[in-house]
């Protein structure tokens, strides 16, 4: 559509925002981070309103984002969580980008979208092979009577086969990236340099400050919602950011900012003793001084890149705002995964049952949900797609595994009965024709199905070892007790495992809500 003159004055005011932190520097830099300077929303108070007919849904979707860096946020703390209700036990069951996110558009766990991996036996082929994007929020959304919009990062290897000028079914309005989402390759993860699938016109993006994802992506969902408020529509926008994920590379005139960051020394950071771990954590060296330096050096990257997705969501809000939109909306704000920096020698990256890696952010404001509050139900990623649509009333179909999490949202003390979800890590296979250089990770997780309670981390491997951690006692995971467990509790969590690793709807629901010690 074209571009109003409202939609490019807020791209030119928000063009300014890297420039001044560019030129004033640390002082800028401090004044982002202060919670003043905006003035989207009254004060958080404590009393919920009634929801609204037919709500817009803002979808806001970071990328390896642990639960930790919400700190790093201040505008998303501001706008949203005192806005709103922060959930504090949201889970992922498989940390890493294109099963999290197949898990986010179908409602499922991996092993039933068999997405398990990026690549090989996961990825964009898997998804567009076996006929998902046939049924996803976005198609049952639309059917609802939503405009949709999919804009940035999709699924790993997107289009693949399919051309690059296909658009899935379920979405008015697509602007997603084509080619390698592979950080070794480039692509996508760079910011600069990549084709962007609009609609199904190819749209080429140089190395020009104009040309950088984030912002492109932002301006892509603002004039979207623009749209939306001209028509009247409901709309349902999933915006997709690459952000932190490395290089994390900082939006212009963010390069300079956080000079002194370091990786966090979390107690499990280059962790002393590792003899009750798993031998692939035994295997591995202590941090020495070299990578320290990188993991410094990505950390400071990463909370560069953080700051665009930061202003990316004040001037969501403030679009809303101005259309008058804000108070018709739910905005929703997680991460496809968590991330590990140096925690148990674990150098940057994802891929295991560690609380870094599948513990993250989510939070939601929006009609009737009460202001600044928290709930501790146990969220996962299989329920983000049939809560929004229970917020949206559409309907849901039989194969989802998850569950709609809204009964929480307007009242954070509700009980949500789930006791425990399932944590898993794949192994990747090569398809047909590929050789060894297309795996995507040469990771040397080995495959995994473990659970998460609140309580416990239970965790089997492939290679017959196992890890069980208090959370409660001991919530850097420091201290495997597997070997020492009570029998009995290794018997019924292993139980509670089998369950879960190959069930299917309903099922899963009731394995999940069935009592664990």
């Amino acid at each position: 559509m074209p571009r109003s003159a409202v939609p490019a004055a807020r791209r030119r005011a928000s063009a300014l925002v890297p420039l001044l932190v560019l030129l004033l520097g640390p002082v800028l830099v401090a004044s982002a981070c202060a919670s003043g300077g905006d003035d989207e929303g009254s004060p958080p108070s404590s009393v919920a309103g009634p929801p609204v007919e037919r709500p817009n849904i803002l979808y806001v979707f970071a990328d390896d984002l642990a639960d930790d860096d919400l700190e790093h946020l201040p505008h998303v703390r501001r706008l949203l969580t005192d806005h709103g209700v922060e959930l504090t036990s949201a889970y992922v069951s498989v940390s890493l980008c294109c099963p999290s996110r197949s898990t986010v558009l179908r409602g499922q766990y991996s092993h039933n979208t068999g997405v398990e991996t990026n690549r090989g036996n996961g990825g964009f082929e898997v998804f567009h092979e076996r006929g998902l994007e046939e049924s996803t929020v976005g198609t049952w959304l639309q059917e609802a009577g939503y405009r949709t919009a999919l804009v940035g990062k999709y699924l790993n290897d997107y289009p693949g086969e399919a051309g690059d000028a296909y658009v899935p079914p379920g979405w008015d309005h697509w602007a997603a990236p084509v080619g390698s989402t592979n950080e070794q390759e480039g692509g996508i993860y760079r910011q600069y340099g990549y084709t962007l699938n609009r609609n199904g016109t190819l749209v080429e993006h140089g190395d020009a400050p104009e040309d950088y994802a984030g912002t492109v992506f932002v301006d892509e969902v603002a004039d979207f919602v623009d749209d939306a408020a001209e028509r009247g529509d409901p709309f349902f926008a999933y915006l997709s950011l690459v952000s932190p994920h490395a290089p994390a590379t900082p939006a212009p005139g963010d390069e300079d900012a956080y000079p002194d960051a370091t990786a966090p020394r979390t107690p499990s950071y280059d962790q002393a003793d590792v003899s009750a771990m798993p031998q692939w954590v035994r295997d591995r060296p202590r941090i020495n001084d070299f990578d320290q330096a990188y993991l410094d050096g990505l950390q400071r990257a990463r909370l560069q890149s953080l700051l665009g997705v930061d202003r990316a969501v004040r001037d969501l809000v403030r679009t809303l705002r101005d259309n008058g939109q804000l108070d018709d909306t739910y905005v929703v704000f997680t991460s496809d995964n968590g991330h590990h920096l140096g925690q148990h020698r674990l150098q940057s990256g994802k891929l295991t049952a560690y609380e870094e890696d599948v513990h993250v952010p989510l939070v939601v404001r929006g009609p009737g949900i009460p202001e600044g509050e928290r709930s501790d139900a146990l969220v996962l990623n299989t329920d983000l797609a049939p809560t929004f649509a229970a917020l949206a009333g559409a309907e849901v179909p039989d194969f989802v595994d998850g569950r709609s999490f809204a009964d929480v949202l307007f009242d954070p003390s509700a009980p949500f009965p789930r006791q425990s979800v399932l944590l898993a890590h794949y192994d990747e296979e090569l398809r047909p024709g590929q050789d060894h250089s297309a795996i995507f990770y040469q990771d040397d997780t080995p495959e995994l199905h473990g659970l998460r309670t609140r309580r416990w981390t239970y965790v089997e491997y492939v290679t017959g070892e196992r890890e069980l951690y208090d959370n409660d006692a001991d919530p850097d995971q420091l201290e495997n007790l597997a070997a020492d467990a009570d029998p009995a509790l290794l018997e019924a969590l292993s139980g509670r495992v089998a369950d879960l690793a190959g069930c299917a709807a309903e099922g899963c629901r009731t394995a999940e809500d069935a009592a664990v010690p």
